[in-house]
């Protein structure tokens, strides 16, 4: 039996990473693992009639570089310096399908080097192979993240994408399914890892986060010195015996006032879906 209820106090909830916006510059995606069975991409397609596994360039490809050009500000770019682009957030950035567009992508990318590009993958395997011809060590203002959604998950990726040449890589367990230890990584890595964060799955048919899984997930970076952000709770989490049914628009608000952020990371209350 669900409990409609707010789990966490009132409080004002605190500023959000400033100028970030999605940037989805291909949609479409094909599901790999667990974690992929109740895609957000493929529940809001599905309203449209919308065939998600087919993936095709979107209108928003060069959204990075565009430029006004009329008014006070003609010849600039629309997007300021500093800005943070949420990168392929309808699909994956090193999807196959995608191969022959990449490479435009990171021209994009470099040419804004003042800005920030944060993508997430579950296809690590692929990423090495993918890397612009002067990847080097990295581009600076480039943050793959590699999600887990278990521990078969991580122990598959993990390995491969930890030993990568990024200069800022990241963790996250979302839809976080069960309880994952990652202490082995965190300690042969953690100097090089810059956080982990855990969420839950949002929509109708969401499965149970359970918060004890997300403390653990906590005291693991606690333990090794490594950044963490419980950024958001999904529909139903679970604490103690009962569970918790949370609307959409609660799920990051509630996540934060647990207070479990470490080391002050915390990650945007991102819209998936802005494009």
């Amino acid at each position: 039996m669900y409990e409609q209820t707010e789990l966490f106090p009132k409080e004002k909830s605190a500023a959000l990473m400033p100028s970030s916006t999605s940037w989805n510059l291909w949609h479409g995606c094909k599901k790999c693992s667990p974690g992929c069975w109740h895609c957000y991409v493929y529940r809001r397609d599905a309203e449209f009639g919308r065939d998600s596994s087919i993936v095709r360039r979107t209108k928003a490809f060069r959204k990075p570089v565009q430029k006004y050009r009329t008014g006070p500000h003609k010849g600039e770019y629309k997007y300021p310096a500093g800005s943070v682009f949420l990168t392929c957030f309808t699909s994956d950035f090193f999807i196959e399908e995608a191969d022959e567009w990449r490479p435009e992508a990171w021209e994009i990318m470099r040419e804004r080097s003042d800005c920030s590009f944060y993508m997430i993958t579950k296809r690590p395997e692929r990423i090495l192979q993918s890397l612009p011809a002067d990847w080097g060590a990295g581009y600076p203002n480039v943050e793959i993240c590699c999600t887990c959604e278990n521990q078969r998950m991580a122990d598959k990726r993990l390995p491969v994408f930890l030993e990568l040449p990024l200069p800022n890589k990241s963790i996250i367990h979302e839809p976080m399914l069960e309880k994952i230890n990652i202490r082995p990584y965190l300690e042969k890595y953690g100097a090089h890892i810059n956080s982990v964060s855990c969420g839950g799955e949002s929509g109708p048919d969401a499965r149970i986060c359970d918060y004890g899984w997300v403390l653990d997930s906590h005291m693991q970076c606690v333990e090794y010195g490594v950044p963490f952000s419980f950024h958001q709770t999904g529909a139903r989490l679970r604490r103690g015996t009962k569970i918790y049914e949370i609307p959409r628009e609660h799920q990051h608000e509630q996540a934060h006032k647990t207070h479990l952020d470490y080391n002050g990371v915390t990650l945007p209350a991102w819209d998936y879906l802005t494009e």
